[in-house]
C-alpha cells in the first residue's frame, strides 16, 4: 500500500534528539531528528499496556515518517505493509526509478524507515538460504567486519523470505554480541523472545542515501510507563 509519495522535501514539526545510549560519540555533522518516545507515551495515559501498544502502535509510523521526511532531498514513496505481528515503513524509491519518475542512480536505495510489532517467538528455523541469496556472498561484498543482520530478530518474529526489508548490512560485532553494544543489543531481543507480545520496534538513522544505517535505534515497551531504547552505533 503507497501510504506516501512526495517529490521534494517535506518541513514538518520539529522532533526532539533524546538519546539514552550511544555506542560512539556522535559526529558533529550528525543531526537526525529523533522522536520524543517518552512523552508520546505520556501523552497517553494509557491505563493498560495494551492501550499504550495500541497508541504507539498508532503514532510512531507517523513520527518516523515525518522525521524521514525532514532530512530527505530526494524523492520517496513510502509503503506501509504488514507481516507477521509486525509493520514495516519503507521507502520503495526503487519504483520511482522503474516507472521512470526519477533517473537511475547507485548511490539511491530503498530503505526501511521504521518497524514496529510484538514479539512472537518462532519454532520454525530461520531462512538462511534465503538470507545467503540476499545481494551476495557477505564477506565478498562487504568485508570480513559486516553480516547480514535482522532488523526484527527471526527469534522474536522478523523474516527475510518476502520481507527482505527487515535484512541490513550490519557491523558483526554488534549483529554476533562479541562487544559491549553488541551483548547489550542481544540483551534486548532476549528479553523481547522470553516475554511474548513484548511491543518493540527497530528504526535505521541514515547518514547517506543508502540502504546502509550509520545508527539503530531499538526499543522495547516494558510496562505502561517504562520504555528501554539504545541508540546503536553501525558504523
Amino acid at each position: 500500500m503507497v501510504w506516501e509519495s512526495r517529490g521534494g522535501l517535506c518541513l514538518p514539526r520539529s522532533l526532539v534528539i533524546e538519546y539514552k545510549s550511544v555506542d560512539a560519540p556522535l559526529e558533529e555533522s550528525f543531526t537526525p531528528h529523533s522522536i520524543d518516545y517518552e512523552s508520546l507515551l505520556k501523552e497517553a495515559a494509557a491505563d493498560s499496556y495494551e492501550t499504550a501498544v495500541s497508541l504507539l502502535r498508532e503514532r510512531l509510523p507517523f513520527a518516523w515518517r515525518d522525521a524521514y521526511l525532514e532530512m530527505m532531498p530526494r524523492p520517496t514513496n513510502i509503503v506501509r505493509f504488514s507481516y507477521g505481528t509486525f509493520e514495516y515503513i519503507y521507502d520503495d524509491y526503487a519504483s520511482l526509478e522503474t516507472s521512470g519518475a526519477v533517473p537511475y542512480d547507485p548511490k539511491m536505495e530503498s530503505r526501511l524507515i521504521g518497524v514496529s510489532g510484538c514479539s512472537a517467538p518462532k519454532e520454525t528455523k530461520r531462512d538462511d538460504s534465503r538470507l545467503k541469496g540476499w545481494v551476495g556472498p557477505t564477506e565478498k561484498t562487504f568485508g570480513r567486519g559486516w553480516d547480514k543482520g535482522h532488523f526484527i530478530a527471526h527469534s522474536i518474529g522478523g523474516a527475510v523470505d518476502q520481507a527482505e526489508v527487515n535484512v541490513f548490512i550490519q557491523r558483526r560485532g554488534l549483529n554476533r554480541g562479541w562487544s559491549d553494544a553488541g551483548r547489550r543489543y542481544r540483551e534486548m531481543e532476549e528479553y523481547c523472545k522470553s516475554n511474548p507480545g513484548t511491543f518493540c520496534f527497530s528504526r535505521p538513522l541514515y547518514l547517506d542515501q543508502t540502504a546502509k544505517p550509520a545508527f539503530v535505534e531499538f526499543g522495547i515497551l516494558k510496562n505502561v510507563h517504562e520504555l528501554w531504547i539504545e541508540c546503536f552505533n553501525n558504523r
